[in-house]
């Protein structure tokens, strides 16, 4: 029988090899290894699993059912070497696939952010550098929070200002074009990182103050305090983060702002909707036209548009 460690690394390397990153739950799926040890379990149960993914108490079904679905994977995968485990029926812990209300920061909120990140605990000053970084590149550029992430340095060209973007979500690799302020944000940044960590444990741009890749796990959780420390979020209970407006926003606040000035100049938004599209990284159109329908102020631009006779609205 497979020791679960064992397990879960070689798990982790066969789809890795199959071409899957499996950032978020390799960690994931980590950290529920480890809570099988805790409990004295040497194979999976289904009982088990749920506990897991339901913890702590209050955690939302979504994220219940994610974290449900990635054990089920592995689970099924590990059946086969041994029996004695458990695979979690599909749709025990069903999720209601709706899609997010985005939340659009205004620019004094994105800059509360970054003070706020500035003032972060930092014995060598790079963690609070790092996050203001973060956030600033994730306002000026739409990038989704994993595409920053996962930046290696030699993905950031400081001399032209642009970006490559490599096999990322739906497996497309892109270029993204930086405007001044934000290549000038990111040399300084590189020279403070590298003048602090002479020799640093990984090849990403955004590191932490060890010199590893920042954790997605990590970076959600302190952009939630930041956000609660602002007043962007209200904490639930004992919990310091509560619920509110995610990282993932300044994505959604990047793509809302363009269509917005696109309409205001009065430019066909429904030409120029593919640019945007090709830009963000999705792989259909269709995703960046959810933008019009989800924010108000944009379905109220494309109406007006619509009933001047003008074009660019949503289809």
């Amino acid at each position: 029988m497979k020791d679960l460690r064992d397990a879960l690394a070689e798990y982790v390397t066969v789809r890795r090899a199959l071409g899957s990153q499996l950032r978020w739950p390799g960690s994931a799926l980590r950290r529920f290894v480890d809570f099988l040890h805790r409990e004295g379990a040497t194979f999976i149960t289904t009982d088990l699993a749920v506990r897991w993914a339901g913890e702590p108490a209050g955690v939302q079904r979504a994220t219940r059912a994610a974290r449900l679905s990635m054990v089920r994977r592995f689970a099924a995968w590990l059946s086969v070497f041994d029996p004695r485990t458990q695979v979690p029926p599909a749709g025990l812990l069903a999720a209601c696939h709706r899609r997010s209300i985005p939340y659009i920061y205004t620019d004094q909120e994105i800059e509360s952010l970054m003070a706020e990140a500035a003032r972060l605990p930092s014995p060598k000053g790079l963690r609070a550098q790092t996050h203001v970084t973060l956030i600033g590149l994730l306002a000026a550029t739409g990038l989704r929070s994993g595409e920053a992430l996962a930046l290696d340095a030699r993905d950031v060209d400081l001399q032209n200002g642009i970006l490559s973007i490599r096999q990322t979500k739906f497996g497309k690799s892109r270029f993204v074009p930086l405007d001044e302020t934000t290549r000038v944000a990111l040399a300084h940044y590189a020279g403070r990182r590298d003048e602090v960590l002479r020799r640093r444990r990984s090849d990403a741009f955004l590191v932490s103050e060890r010199g590893t890749r920042l954790q997605h796990c990590t970076t959600r959780r302190t952009f939630a305090k930041l956000s609660c420390a602002i007043g962007l979020r209200t904490p639930v209970g004992n919990r310091r983060i509560g619920r509110g407006p995610r990282l993932h926003d300044l994505r959604h606040t990047f793509a809302t702002r363009r269509l917005i000035e696109w309409y205001r100049a009065g430019l066909d938004v429904e030409r120029e909707l593919p640019k945007l599209a090709t830009y963000l990284g999705h792989v259909q159109v269709a995703y960046t036209y959810w933008y019009i329908q989800a924010v108000p102020e944009l379905l109220r631009l494309a109406t007006e548009r619509c009933s001047t006779g003008q074009g660019g609205g949503a289809r």
